[in-house]
């Protein structure tokens, strides 16, 4: 545990000022009085970096870039929930710990500034305990987590999307619920849990909860490929590693379109946007299949140049690869069409997408990843972006 030595002065000028900030206008006399008292933080060791994050939101709330609740809710999100996680421990019950202080202060917040728009609110709860997570161990993590935070709110302000409140709440049950699970049964690491609930926030409240089933299709059948023969996959060398536990990194380049599209289309209502969250996910199934039982069929041959390679070498595929990819697109698909999402020609699309999006993988594979340009997370976002923008493409030129 952490000793408190600065803590509680960090604590008490965060609570001031969030008093102070809708009173002392305009903005930029709240960043004058602010900057010099947190210089006072920077000269402690411990607070260094609170001290930093602290001065920054004061100098964009200053400049007039923060609204005054953008200002106020994330400060208190970052800085009391930075608090609670220190003394608390550095351990995985202070990840709840700084979730509830997260939602607590941004309600108490809300109630001050008699603020109506909770959705923004709980995306920076969910962006701070996620960069918590996902920046563990860095000096700057805290500074990258209050800007991460600030420009959430103020995006999600922006938009000015409005949800009923009952519905927002069910599906950061629903979100937070899922991620949770897929961290108890190990598919999932802490930070997969916030990016996972983060997701599927999205989707239920700018979709609706039938997106959210789909996306969870698409993730039964990828935890499913990956455990499917683990063992022989691990003697030969290409399993997924830490047991296919995934984190931020690949929930993000799985699911990062298919939230665009969720987003998208709440904001439009335009069905090309479904088609895009339908090509996007169905490339992801696709291609985690492909690349989990594909692995296990015959001598895999580059998809640049046909000629045989080892297997789990980037850009092999192989028939028993592109069956699989092309079954995990159907189901996808047609459980879409099973709960009204897509409609019989979508169905089509959809398969059609998904194929795309996964030998688009193996293509990437085998130039860019080869090649060391980008990594393994890179090409899935490659594979889910060209996959939806094939499946909007097709949709709407059918």
């Amino acid at each position: 545990m952490t000793k408190p030595q600065g803590l509680i002065l960090a604590l008490a000028l965060t609570l001031a000022f969030i008093g102070l900030a809708p009173l002392l206008q305009p903005a930029w006399l709240l960043t004058l009085f602010l900057v010099p008292f947190s210089l006072v933080l920077y000269l402690i060791k411990d607070t260094r970096y609170v001290s930093l994050s602290i001065i920054v939101l004061a100098v964009l709330y200053g400049l007039g870039w923060l609204s005054t609740f953008v200002f106020t809710c994330t400060l208190g999100i970052v800085v009391i929930g930075e608090v609670v996680f220190r003394l608390t421990g550095d351990q995985q019950v202070a990840y709840l710990h700084h979730l509830i202080a997260a939602i607590a202060v941004s309600v108490a917040v809300m109630f001050y500034l008699q603020y109506t728009v909770p959705l923004v609110a709980v995306m920076g709860v969910v962006v701070a305990v996620l960069l918590r997570a996902a920046l563990r161990g860095r000096d700057d993590a805290l500074m990258i987590e209050a800007l991460g935070v600030a420009m959430t709110m103020f995006l999600f302000e922006d938009l000015n999307f409005e949800v009923d409140l009952t519905l927002l709440i069910a599906a950061a049950i629903i979100g937070f619920g899922f991620g949770y699970i897929a961290y108890r049964v190990r598919v999932a690491d802490i930070s997969g849990l916030f990016s996972g609930a983060m997701i599927g926030i999205i989707l239920i409240v700018f979709a609706d909860v039938r997106w959210f089933l789909i996306m969870l299709t698409f993730f039964i059948i990828g935890a499913g490929a990956t455990r499917y023969r683990y063992s022989d996959k691990k003697q030969l060398g290409v399993a997924q590693e830490h047991g296919g536990v995934r984190g931020y990194f690949n929930v993000f380049a799985n699911g990062l379109v298919a939230t665009a599209a969720a987003i998208l289309f709440g904001l439009t209502g335009h069905p090309a946007f479904v088609a895009l969250f339908m090509g996007s996910v169905a490339s992801a199934a696709a291609d985690t299949v492909a690349s989990e039982i594909g692995v296990t069929g015959k001598v895999p041959y580059l998809i640049t140049t046909l000629r045989p390679v080892p297997r789990g070498t980037n850009g092999g595929v192989t028939f028993r690869g592109e069956i699989a990819a092309v079954i995990a697109s159907a189901v996808v698909a047609v459980v879409a069409w099973m709960m009204g999402v897509a409609d019989p020609w979508m169905v089509v699309v959809t398969v059609i997408a998904g194929f795309v999006g996964t030998n688009v993988d193996s293509l990437v594979g085998a130039t860019l990843e080869n090649s060391g340009r980008i990594g393994n997370s890179g090409t899935n976002l490659i594979a889910t972006f060209s996959g939806g923008i094939a499946g909007m493409l097709i949709y709407m030129l059918g």
